[in-house]
């Protein structure tokens, strides 16, 4: 694959504006907030690695035990020309597991990876070609919804969609709802739909997984200011924020944030404009939701979505759920 093959958005005058008017707004909110969305820049994607690698956060260990006991069964259910399109790819390495049972069942297979960090996504596309002759990688550096659009040109037949890691966590729960409905209205009725989707489970478990001893969660937290910086120009010192992340247990969610330790003014130069933050004034940075069993089931509905097929992990921290678009 040659850099002539990434079909990429640049980081554009206008795409930057629009990171510096989101900034602003959520600087000026009460309380304050930063979008998770902007932790993925290249940085943030080789530190979001190396989470997935900790024993605390036990997710990705999970749903690699999942796919493991179930890709070719998974296969088994799909047309024999399927392509097989994965929502924030990243290194795609739990998704080489669906990638060997496919290959395995039809011989060939074309692969869409749509990730927001161009150079992941051309580093895994190399990988991946490199170790699979019979794959072809056509990956997207997008957001999800641009993606989507532009990799709906690219892709004709069945097609087996990924959105695995639990990042559909990431979204508050009626904005999951909406995006599964306009994932939806993108299929066909032979196209399927696999989502990982974590699991309530111990308060303590959850705050250890966002919330490490090695402080690798917090490198990561941070590292949307080291973004600020580099890219709009802001004067934010990381060694005046602590990271931390609290599940609320009434909401199903692990809540992280960034803490100021001391009184602080922060200077952006491409807004020409300066924040006060006050001592330990916290600014929220994500939420990461768990699903009940019943909150799936709710989801696919809200979704006009059918739930066709769920896998767990021994433990049953974890599940894998298929949706078949309703006919």
């Amino acid at each position: 694959m040659s850099q002539n093959d990434l079909i990429e958005l640049l980081p554009t005058a206008s795409t930057l504006n629009g990171f510096a008017d989101d900034v602003k707004a959520g600087l000026l909110a009460t309380p304050k907030r930063l979008s998770c969305r902007f932790f993925y820049d290249d940085h943030g994607s080789k530190i979001f690695e190396e989470i997935c690698a900790l024993p605390e956060y036990y997710l990705t260990r999970a749903e690699q035990e999942i796919l493991k006991t179930n890709a070719n069964q998974i296969a088994a259910r799909l047309p024999a020309d399927t392509t097989l399109l994965e929502l924030g790819s990243g290194s795609a390495i739990k998704t080489r597991i669906l990638i060997e049972a496919l290959i395995g069942q039809q011989g060939i297979l074309q692969f869409v990876p749509i990730d927001i960090s161009p150079t992941i996504l051309e580093q895994s596309a190399r990988e991946l070609q490199q170790h699979y002759p019979k794959l072809e990688v056509n990956p997207v550096a997008a957001e999800y919804r641009e993606g989507l659009v532009r990799a709906r040109q690219l892709v004709s037949g069945p097609k087996l969609i990924l959105w695995l890691g639990s990042n559909i966590g990431n979204f508050e729960r009626d904005d999951a709802a909406r995006f599964l409905s306009q994932v939806g209205r993108c299929m066909s009725r032979d196209d399927l739909l696999l989502v990982g989707v974590d699991l309530r489970k111990d308060k303590l478990v959850l705050e250890t997984a966002y919330d490490d001893p090695a402080g690798v969660t917090a490198r990561f937290n941070l590292n949307i200011l080291n973004r600020i910086n580099r890219d709009l120009g802001g004067t934010f010192d990381l060694s005046r924020f602590r990271h931390e992340a609290i599940y609320n247990d009434d909401e199903g969610r692990v809540e992280m944030y960034l803490v100021s330790d001391v009184p602080q003014n922060v200077s952006i130069e491409r807004l020409n404009w300066s924040v006060e933050i006050g001592m330990d004034e916290a600014i929220h940075t994500e939420n990461s939701y768990k699903y009940s069993l019943a909150e799936i089931d709710r989801l696919a509905e809200r979704s006009g979505l059918s739930l066709a097929e769920q896998w767990f992990d021994n433990r049953g921290q974890f599940s894998l759920n298929m949706f078949s678009a309703v006919d």
